[in-house]
């Protein structure tokens, strides 16, 4: 076969950049159009096979991703009822937030198929009864159960640990490391990192420092973790922050002999999600669902565009699942393995993000390790100040959320459609430390319209 381009000669990095400096009609290049992103990455105006770094196998297979519905669990039939109408029409996996242990999580799980599902939970509590229930249901239908257990994500969100009847936390799970062998266990909720503001490399460094916890504190971790994690709308870098988070993570669990890869459950972000003109939502949702695919995600769980401002309902659900159902079947976007590896771009990406977050982790674990960071503060504060750096843009208009801070509708009313509190509540309580705090960027603004209403 002819190779189409042996008739074109090759053109260097150097010759590029002199016919770019032509055109920029004495325009510097680097001021022009050299960017710096909020984790201090120099982006280019086009890269080639000189910015392809030493390759790193990842073998991700977007082939094999599941379109995952969330399901709060308040009343069982109902829930049974939605699991079975959503995986009739298109989901592949459930993810069931339980909010204590008197829900019959038998009869929860009973009429599903489970052996042709994954199924998640997101538990507001930890049990070594409950999730013995769970394991004995996993043996008894063969099926593929992921717990998601966080007691590190709860401190860090809520102040506090879960309560238990043992010593502390860890113990917990590893009695339930002991005693189960048919579940996943253990999660990193790295979705809070993103929505509370931290800029890329502090969202893979702190996951990873999060999980680095529990390998030094769980003696046995002999199935995969899940990592919870958002992607926002800076579509090249997300997918390579997923790439990089993988990457690290295989080098890191090495250490410990975890001979499992990562897997990782991706949402969109809330952080760039408006109340108002809110069927942009849908736009960033699609965008975000693309990069997760792309950057090997195993399972999605798209945001429906009402998420903030609306119940659980039929209708949201129903769009949110669609957007990842045309990605999939009409878009194709399960059709190749490994789609970014090559990609001068995003490889380039990878490897400057692994880097950072890499320096990063280290600094962690040289001064006492993420726990006692986070006891200290230091943690949240760090995560604070690229938040406050991310408002400022956003307040004076160089970061644009369309509907919102620019091309604004002013006849949107949406004082009578608030069916959900959404924003920030205050609920004083006592606390072993301050939480880190969810913060979507168009509060302030929103607030202040709703007022004028």
């Amino acid at each position: 076969m002819k190779k189409l381009f042996n008739d074109f000669n090759p053109i260097s990095t150097k010759q590029w950049k002199q016919k770019i400096q032509f055109e920029l009609n004495g325009a510097d290049y680097n001021d022009t159009l050299v960017w710096n992103s909020p984790e201090d990455i120099k982006v280019k105006p086009f890269y080639d096979a000189s910015d392809l770094p030493k390759s790193f196998p990842l073998a991700t297979k977007a082939s094999e991703f599941k379109i995952c519905q969330n399901i709060f669990v308040f009343d069982i039939e109902k829930s049974i009822e939605r699991a079975l109408d959503t995986l009739n029409r298109g989901a592949e996996s459930l993810r069931f937030t339980i909010e204590n242990e008197a829900v019959a999580i038998d009869t929860l799980l009973e009429k599903l198929p489970l052996e042709k599902i994954t199924v998640y939970f997101h538990l507001r509590f930890i049990s070594i009864d409950f999730v013995k229930k769970i394991d004995a249901i996993a043996k008894q239908r063969n099926a593929t159960i992921f717990c998601n257990l966080d007691p590190i994500g709860q401190l860090a969100k809520d102040g506090n640990w879960f309560s238990t009847s043992e010593k502390n936390n860890f113990e917990t799970l590893s009695i339930l490391t002991k005693e189960t062998s048919n579940v996943s266990l253990i999660s990193i909720d790295g979705t809070l990192y993103q929505n509370a503001g931290a800029n890329m490399v502090q969202q893979i460094a702190y996951t990873l420092a999060h999980a680095n916890e529990y390998f030094n504190r769980i003696e046995l971790i002999n199935k995969p973790i899940v990592f919870e994690i958002s992607v926002g709308t800076n579509y090249f870098f997300e997918i390579a922050k997923l790439r990089a988070l993988r990457l690290l993570f295989n080098l890191i669990a090495k250490e410990y002999n975890h001979n499992f890869d990562c897997h990782l459950l991706v949402s969109p972000t809330k952080r760039n999600k408006t109340l108002y003109d809110y069927n942009v939502n849908m736009l960033r949702t699609t965008t975000e669902c693309m990069s997760a695919i792309l950057g090997g995600a195993n399972a999605i769980a798209n945001l429906p565009y009402d998420a903030l401002y609306h119940k659980d309902n039929e209708f949201g659900d129903r769009i949110a699942r669609n957007q990842l159902l045309i990605l999939k079947n009409e878009s194709y976007f399960d059709k190749v393995n490994n789609p970014s590896d090559g990609s001068y771009y995003i490889e380039s990406l990878t490897q400057q993000l692994a880097d950072k977050a890499l320096t990063l982790f280290k600094d962690i674990e040289a001064n006492g390790g993420f726990l006692k960071q986070l006891n200290e503060g230091i943690i949240k504060r760090k995560i604070q100040e690229s938040a406050d750096a991310a408002q400022n843009l956003f307040d004076s208009g160089k970061e644009i959320l369309l509907g919102t801070n620019k091309h604004t509708n002013k006849e949107d009313k949406m004082k009578n459609d608030l069916e959900l509190f959404p924003f920030i509540k205050v609920k004083p309580r006592k606390t072993l430390i301050t939480p880190i705090i969810e913060r979507r960027l168009s509060e302030k603004l929103e607030q202040e319209r709703l007022l004028k209403e």
